[in-house]
């Protein structure tokens, strides 16, 4: 009897075989992309803000600063950044970075002219501020 069983599911199509197996599912994967220590903050009111930015082609923003510390993942494209006293560095996707809170953001734009940049800006504030300010300003500071 089971070898008429299993004749008779060898005598499906190939497509009915096939939708009835399970699908094969890959296991997650995971990486540390970044690890940094953070300065001394206020735990009782600490806030964590995620802002995606997109640079079109030979985008930038002014020179700015930010009141708390960043931390930065690549999505797409390049992107070229200076901090005021620090080299220039070119972070491609994928790429992780780190800023200090009121480093001046000398230069922060697209790397490229011919394609976008996109870019995940996570904030750890422990005040109510603005996330960027002009590089004079150091708003909401203890």
């Amino acid at each position: 009897m089971w070898l008429a069983l299993v004749m008779g599911a060898l005598s499906l199509p190939v497509e009915s075989r096939a939708q009835a197996e399970p699908p094969v599912r890959k296991p997650a994967r995971s990486r540390v992309a970044m690890t940094r220590e953070l300065p001394p903050l206020d735990g009782k009111s600490l806030r964590a803000s995620v802002v995606e930015v997109t640079y079109e082609p030979g985008g930038s923003s002014p020179s700015h600063s930010h009141p708390c510390p960043v931390l930065v993942y690549v999505i797409e494209g390049a992107i070229r950044t200076q901090v005021k006293g620090e080299p220039a560095a070119i972070y491609r996707a994928g790429d992780t970075f780190f800023e200090t809170a009121h480093g001046v953001h000398e230069v922060s734009a697209n790397a490229s002219d011919r394609a976008p940049a996109v870019f995940l800006a996570m904030f750890v504030c422990d005040r109510e501020t603005p996330l960027t300010v002009p590089p004079s300003t150091r708003s909401g500071s203890k």
